[in-house]
């Protein structure tokens, strides 16, 4: 990996510098940082917690969940090889295809990103910020504080439970067992607090500009307040208040002095990322049936004008989907922004012709679904379609 002007510094001094901001975990005692190729001893209770996140990493990799793109898989480890390089042989990466944002790291090495980060981070910047987040957490080793603090008043026959639970919940699927265990195992805010420094600290080192780590959390919780809803969030259920993190991220990342270079790392960018990935990525936000998040969601994406196509039919398929009042006449101004745009997915004329034969029109509708057939000839549902115009007098 191309490493930036700074990364000739230890990572340690790094880490020495967050430890003295002050934001020692109540009742938890620090430990010495993680070094390069660190283990802990066989007979120590360290050893019996990377057991556990050991079970869950083969979990993870047995899951189905763990996207099988190399060239993803390589940019995201470039990110982490350019934060903590020091580390980087003993950091694993498995992206998990999930629609939420999320991220964590095991006190083993293995790191889960989650699609649902990846669509929501604007580049490259952002993303290095969520993960020198994590790396904080790993390299101030906060997994094993924190397990000592519990164990320490908590009975051991249900701490055991707790730890068997978490290591065979490792992925989606159970979203209020994740978010209860998550807040029982969830950080103390000063660990949080110093792994965002770290975080800063990491970014910059590494070539990334501070300044847009507060501006994915304000992302974020712009969704967030959207939705409204009183849903487990795995990921909020699990931090301190958003509100708080904006602004401390916004203090420490305006006195930060701005990055000598701007890093990349090596191979296909975030733009070529989301490129490969971004229609399927929206189709699992879709079934995520988050609709007014969704729609906080596609309007930042749509600022890039090479994903207009793409962003304005699924912003089409959310309004169908919600079907609240007006939401057709919606719909259907998205798909034709979409057709119009191009690179969108020939399905935005099967579902204009959905939309519009539902709000009565059914002359532009037919035209739709001949347009969607002669687009897609092989299509698996081309006899359902042609029902529907034989239904229409066609």
């Amino acid at each position: 990996m191309t490493r930036g002007s700074g990364l000739a510094a230890p990572l340690l001094a790094v880490l020495v510098a967050v430890a003295l901001c002050g934001c020692q975990a109540t009742g938890e005692t620090r430990l010495q940082d993680l070094q390069a190729g660190q283990r802990p001893a066989l007979d120590s209770d360290e050893a019996g917690l990377w057991m556990v996140a050991d079970r869950s990493e083969r979990a993870v990799l047995e899951s189905g969940r763990v996207v099988r793109d190399p060239v993803l898989q390589a940019y995201v480890k470039g990110i982490v090889c350019r934060l903590a390089p020091e580390h980087c042989a003993q950091v694993r990466i498995h992206v998990i295809r999930t629609p939420s944002f999320n991220a964590t790291m095991s006190p083993n090495g293995y790191m889960q990103v989650w699609t649902g980060l990846v669509l929501r981070a604007e580049n490259e910047d952002q993303l290095a910020y969520v993960l020198g987040h994590e790396l904080g957490h790993f390299l101030r080793r906060h997994s094993v504080q924190r397990w000592r603090a519990i164990r320490a008043t908590t009975d051991a026959t249900s701490f055991f439970q707790v730890l068997t639970a978490a290591a065979g919940v490792p992925v989606v699927g159970q979203v209020g067992q994740i978010a209860a265990l998550g807040g029982l195992m969830a950080y103390s805010r000063d660990h949080e607090r110093e792994a965002d420094d770290a975080g800063l600290l990491l970014m910059a080192q590494a070539g990334y500009d501070p300044r847009e780590a507060p501006r994915i959390w304000e992302a974020l919780l712009a969704e967030r307040e959207a939705e409204d809803k009183d849903e487990p969030s795995i990921f909020f259920a699990t931090h301190p208040s958003p509100a708080e993190r904006i602004a401390a991220l916004r203090e420490r990342a305006a006195a930060a002095p701005p990055p000598a270079r701007a890093a990349r790392a090596d191979g296909p960018g975030h733009d070529h990322i989301l490129a490969l990935h971004r229609r399927a990525w929206l189709g699992d936000e879709l079934r995520n049936r988050k609709h007014a998040a969704s729609l906080v969601l596609l309007e930042r994406l749509g600022r890039d004008r090479d994903a207009a196509g793409d962003v304005a039919f699924h912003r089409g398929e959310v309004y169908r989907l919600r079907g609240e009042d007006g939401d057709d006449v919606r719909a259907a101004s998205a798909y034709r922004e979409a057709i119009a745009a191009g690179g969108a997915p020939v399905e935005a004329h099967r579902s204009l012709g959905l939309v519009l034969w539902r709000s009565g029109d059914t002359a532009q509708a037919r035209d739709a679904f001949k347009a969607y057939l002669t687009g897609a000839p092989d299509a698996d549902d081309r006899a359902m379609v042609a029902s529907y115009l034989v239904t229409l007098g066609d």
